[in-house]
């Protein structure tokens, strides 16, 4: 990356809280805590005020700044982190008034992705979500960008440091969308592959530390980082797991989504999330040992409708009932299609439940019957044995196989054709 290098940690904070507004939505500010720690930062103090609207220049009031800058030498703070949005203009003169860095909310979750980026693809959206936040922010307080180019033969109305830098960025920006644009060209030419093997494609969705990636390793037996932090996952994770009587699907895990989440970033990772718009089902992974986990589902829904998903069928799958000691079971809507499923991927309770629904969701063209192969087909019949759409077999005085099966329509007409089965000599009696 160009312009960011992130430090590991180490900066000691102080986070700015302020509630009270009458028309503005205040973050929640525990999320707010738990963003911090998993930037790495020592919160060193906290400090909170009242206020009914926020302040043109100092987005709080001038004595409670007085009030904020007698904290930050008391502790010897680097920066001061806000759990709120703030302009380019009241973070140059909180920044002015306190002697420190001050960084918004947004800024804060740009560091996070920043330090957990992977692939290159990953780095090269983290790095344009920067710039385009960085973009509005140049001036700073950094007077000495309001220089022109001076010299010899350079005196005059010319560029000035501010002018080059601003341009320098557009430029950079204008280059990364360019190379992210061909990054999601290669990624809809390895999506095709995916999309030709007839596989369903479920997408875990959800709030970020739901439990997505704890469920795709769970039923995968993957190995993905899994860990008790905001925004463990950046990059989408495919592996297949075997659904019985649906058989082998491929399951994507995907970055988790929070409230007030910058639309800069969101628009920056879209070709990550777009995976969710290509999939079969989204699995909306939700926390709902949570106290707040209704609001939670109201954001991702709001990211899904942002991206274009919100069209994709969804089955809301509402995790940690261990913490709430309740009995994993499916609730249905009145035409009994399954709309939830209570599970613990901890205890790996519900899993068989999970499984279930998805077969009800996925499976409108779901055949269930008596499928007759003459004995020469043992290929396809070994095939569906490996799918695990065989319920029981038997076979007739003539030495035919006799297949109980349950299989989506699509995918028998699929392995109808690769195995190059005349249909008219195989017999499908439906149940």
């Amino acid at each position: 990356m160009l312009f960011f290098e992130r430090e590991k940690g180490g900066e000691r904070a102080v986070t700015v809280n302020v509630t009270g507004f009458s028309q503005l939505e205040t973050p929640d500010y525990d999320e707010f805590l738990l963003l911090v720690h998993a930037a790495g930062v020592e919160g060193a103090a906290s400090f909170e005020c009242n206020r009914k609207y926020p302040s043109p220049a100092y987005f709080i009031g001038s004595g409670k700044l007085d009030e904020l800058k007698k904290v930050v030498k008391e502790n010897d703070v680097d920066v001061v982190l806000f759990n709120h949005a703030l302009s380019p203009g009241q973070e140059r003169n909180i920044e002015r008034v306190l002697g420190c860095r001050v960084v918004d909310r947004t800024g804060v979750i740009l560091d996070i992705f920043a330090q957990r980026a992977r692939t290159y693809e990953g780095k090269l959206q983290v790095e344009l979500a920067q710039l385009s936040h960085l973009s509005t922010r140049l001036i700073r307080g950094w007077t000495h960008l309001e220089r022109q180019k001076g010299g010899i033969g350079l005196r005059g109305p010319g560029e000035t440091q501010l002018e080059s830098d601003r341009r320098m960025v557009r430029d950079r920006i204008t280059m990364l969308k360019s190379r992210l644009k061909k990054v999601s060209s290669q990624r809809d030419q390895s999506r095709q592959p995916r999309m030709k093997q007839d596989k369903p494609i479920v997408s875990l969705v959800g709030y970020t530390n739901a439990g997505k990636s704890s469920l795709f390793n769970c039923v995968t037996e993957s190995d993905v980082m899994v860990q008790d932090m905001l925004f463990a996952t950046l990059d989408p994770t495919y592996r297949e797991w075997m659904i019985p009587e649906l058989g082998p699907t491929m399951l994507v895990d995907t970055v988790g989504f929070i409230r007030h989440l910058p639309h800069d970033l969101v628009e920056a990772f879209n070709s990550t999330l777009e995976e969710s718009v290509y999939a079969n089902l989204l699995l909306h992974v939700v926390d709902v040992s949570h106290e707040d986990h209704v609001s939670m589902i109201e954001a991702v829904e709001g990211v899904l409708e942002e991206i274009g998903a919100d069209h994709i069928p969804c089955l809301q799958v509402y995790n940690k009932i261990d913490v709430l000691d309740v009995p994993e079971t499916i609730d249905r809507d009145e035409s009994g299609k399954p709309v939830r499923v209570w599970i613990s991927v901890h205890q790996k309770r519900g899993l068989a439940l999970l499984q279930q629904a998805i077969l009800e969701c996925l499976g409108h063209d779901q055949l269930r019957g008596c499928l007759t192969l003459p004995y020469h087909l043992g290929g396809l019949r070994s095939t569906l044995y490996e799918i695990e759409a065989v319920v029981s077999e038997s076979i007739s005085d003539l030495g035919e196989y006799e297949l109980t099966i349950s299989v989506p329509k699509a995918r028998l007409m699929s392995l109808f054709s690769q195995h190059k089965v005349d249909v008219t000599r195989c017999w499908v009696v439906e149940q």
